[in-house]
């Protein structure tokens, strides 16, 4: 792990990046959190925001003038970025719900007419170019979007990864390459196109069965791909695609090129193509890379509707995997509780529980890695969504209280995210009281019903309303699409208020979605509960097919916390419901301290 930089170092960064400025007559720098793939989680090379400010969350914009330099993220990472940015000449840049591009709004506001604010347009989506130009050309503020400060200014930046590919092979790849391919050319026909470009790396591994291990906790390597009529090129770093496995992409129709040829590629494209790119998934750099004349079809990715939903096969191998990463977690807890209840125990640190959860997983067949860091935070440490212990800074499990734990594991028949509670000592009645509400939102969208084709961001006012009607709201969205030994996050679907209900994120059967609702008082504790659920056709009536959600999780909610005068007998009846499934599909993973633990916390209330 890279130890951080010190506040002077980073005044030094900040400096030298002002230097530059003035070098190349530059009023305003901007640093997206992103990388030529627009990736959330980024290789060392495109962490540059996070090198120049010191906050290390997954979302946020930096902006540099020559007398002001902010972070501007959502209200997920607050706590953490004030406590990241603290003492340094760096301020935090609070963005409301629902206003990510806020800092846009300030450029066109803070720069004067003439002035020059400049962005690497190989880091920013077209989407958000388009938005950028439109706000300054009002203003007369130009806009740079051909150079890179960052390679100036930053002498030790990481190089590429270089990590080897590999496939995802049979059983766990349920359809294969050529299909995918036949699949992908049937949709470009139908929008009008002979070529596709994709540069989003979960399309990609999604779409040519590979993975990689280029990017923390998802499985995926750095490549751009173009797919035409009859072959397509896959554009990836030499050495990281072995022989054997180039010979049978070959044998597909994937021609395997050198990652910076892309653009290249992009700029030789012959008269008469006509080009589907999604411009939320591409780089205005690589847009700008297509030859002039090329007609430019705009439209989402076909694979990111395709891998959205799994398929029979994949799910019933995302089944089997709940199973393992369930019989994991109770191996887990049982150690846990046992470790709190010992009284002449050693300290317990929010980082054990990341190390021993690790290990709990690690032991069970097709694990490969965390799908993300995991979250473990005690009382206070947990009111702060993002919150990651560390060497430096965590707390110890003592006295009163609630640890929230939030983790997920890749697994090569799929990706698993799950949150959980655990009262530690005496649990409060307000702690109860805000438990039982996140529950009973848990339940309550858990057990809904809503016609196929429903905008997913809609579905969000069930989860909320519990907690709603106690005068309480949580600032993060209710559920996010996973990936199939893939993103932990992943579209379309996202069941969020602030997401846009647009005819792309509507729910289909297949997709699956987490669950989890929250509860944060700052500086008290945490409550979030989350499972994984699988969109599926409930029944078919004269007003259309209706979808409701099978629960893949497998993982007790500890009845321990639970105010029973606050539930309904409805949602005792679900509770106790899916605690059976969850005894019984597990009790066959499990043996002594661990099974008569499960045996316990799913005993019915």
């Amino acid at each position: 792990m890279t130890t951080p930089a010190s506040l002077a170092e980073r005044a030094n960064f900040l400096a030298q990046l002002r230097a530059a400025m003035r070098r190349h007559h530059i009023d305003a720098f901007v640093v997206p959190s992103a990388d030529p793939h627009l990736s959330e989680y980024l290789p060392g090379r495109w962490k540059g925001r996070e090198w120049l400010s010191g906050f290390t969350g997954s979302v946020g914009t930096f902006i540099a003038t020559q007398d002001f330099a902010g972070v501007w993220t959502d209200g997920r990472y607050w706590t953490q970025a004030e406590t990241e940015l603290s003492g340094s000449a760096v301020k935090l840049m609070k963005i409301p719900s629902g206003a990510s591009l806020l800092h846009i709004d300030w450029l066109a506001a803070n720069m004067a007419c003439g002035q020059t604010v400049a962005v690497d347009a190989r880091v920013l989506s077209l989407s958000t170019a388009r938005l950028l130009a439109e706000a300054l050309v009002v203003r007369e503020i130009k806009l740079r979007t051909d150079i890179d400060l960052l390679d100036e200014v930053w002498t030790d930046r990481p190089s590429l990864p270089a990590e080897a590919v590999f496939e995802h092979a049979p059983p766990y790849a349920t359809r294969d390459r050529a299909a995918k391919l036949a699949a992908t050319r049937a949709a470009m026909l139908a929008h009008g196109a002979t070529h596709h470009f994709i540069s989003t790396l979960d399309d990609i591994a999604w779409q040519f069965n590979l993975r990689g291990a280029d990017v923390s906790y998802n499985p995926v390597f750095l490549a751009h791909a173009l797919i035409g009529p009859q072959g397509a090129t896959l554009f990836v770093a030499d050495g990281k695609v072995s022989p054997e496995l180039r010979l049978r992409l070959m044998a597909d129709g994937v021609e395997v090129a050198p990652y910076a040829e892309a653009e290249a590629a992009l700029a030789a494209l012959a008269p008469g193509t006509v080009l589907l790119v999604d411009p939320r998934r591409i780089t205005a750099g690589m847009r700008e890379a297509v030859a002039g004349g090329i007609k430019v079809l705009e439209a989402v990715n076909p694979s990111t509707f395709a891998k959205s939903k799994k398929d029979d096969a994949e799910a019933a191998h995302v089944r089997a995997t709940m199973e393992q990463d369930g019989a994991a977690l109770c191996e887990f807890f049982e150690w846990l509780e046992g470790q709190l209840g010992a009284p002449s125990r050693a300290p317990l640190t929010e980082t054990a529980v990341d190390t021993h959860l690790l290990a709990a997983r690690a032991r069970r067949p097709g694990f490969v890695s965390p799908s993300f860091g995991t979250i473990a935070g005690f009382n206070a440490n947990g009111a702060i969504m993002h919150y990651r212990a560390s060497a430096e800074s965590h707390a110890t499990i003592e006295g009163d209280g609630l640890l929230l734990i939030d983790s997920g594991g890749q697994y090569l028949g799929g990706t698993t995210d799950v949150t959980r509670v655990v009262p530690v000592g005496a649990v409060s009645a307000a702690q109860r009281r805000d438990f039982t509400l996140v529950l009973k939102g848990l339940i309550a969208l858990s057990s809904a019903r809503f016609p196929r084709g429903t905008r997913s961001p809609m579905l969000d006012a069930l989860a909320r309303a519990p907690i709603w009607a106690a005068g309480i709201e949580y600032g993060h969205g209710t559920g996010h699409g996973v990936g199939f030994f893939l993103n932990v996050h992943e579209g379309p679907q996202s069941i969020s208020a602030t997401t846009m209900p647009e005819p792309h994120t509507a729910m289909e059967p297949g997709m699956i979605t987490s669950i989890e609702p929250g509860i944060y008082r700052p500086g008290r504790w945490g409550i979030r509960i989350e499972n994984l659920v699988l969109a599926r056709v409930a029944e078919s009536t004269e007003f259309g097919e209706f979808l409701h959600f099978e629960t893949l999780t497998l993982c007790p909610i500890d009845s321990r916390c639970i105010d029973l005068a606050l539930m309904r007998s409805d949602e005792i009846a679900w509770l106790n419901d899916y605690h059976a499934q969850v005894r019984a599909r597990l009790a066959p993973h499990l043996a002594g301290a661990a099974l008569a633990w499960l045996e316990q916390r799913t005993e019915a209330i």
